[in-house]
């Protein structure tokens, strides 16, 4: 049974950073591309960042582009989040989300197009 495990989050202060980490478990394969999204409180669910696990290449929403850095450990199947600099509209349930067949570009924001989700981890930024 294939899964995705978050862990690391927590509540910060504006201005300071938080870790994620997403590992993959009872897979076979490689995933094709790996997501973060959030869902903040009325919002709904947002492409954060991707990264293509063959070649590493990375995509951001344009909100946290600077900000935030995805990166992948490809031997262990667990891709990572660093969030700096966080603000208060940064807060969230945070999911991971993987998908096969095809890379990243040009989808990687769009909640439908991954079949694999993790059960999520809560990011509290207070101001």
């Amino acid at each position: 049974q294939v899964q995705l495990v978050e862990s690391g989050g927590g509540s910060v202060q504006a201005g300071g950073s938080l870790s994620l980490a997403c590992a993959a478990s009872g897979v076979t394969y490689r995933f094709n591309c790996m997501g973060w999204f959030r869902q903040g409180p009325g919002k709904e669910r947002e492409g954060v960042a991707a990264i293509d696990t063959g070649g590493s290449a990375a995509y951001y929403a344009d909100s946290v582009k600077d900000r935030f850095t995805i990166s992948q450990d490809y031997a262990k199947n667990t891709v990572f989040l660093l969030m700096n600099s966080l603000k208060p509209e940064d807060t969230g349930m945070y999911y991971c989300a993987a998908r096969l067949g095809y890379s990243c570009p040009g989808t990687w924001y769009l909640s439908s197009a991954y079949g694999f989700w993790g059960q999520g981890i809560q990011v509290t930024v207070s101001s």
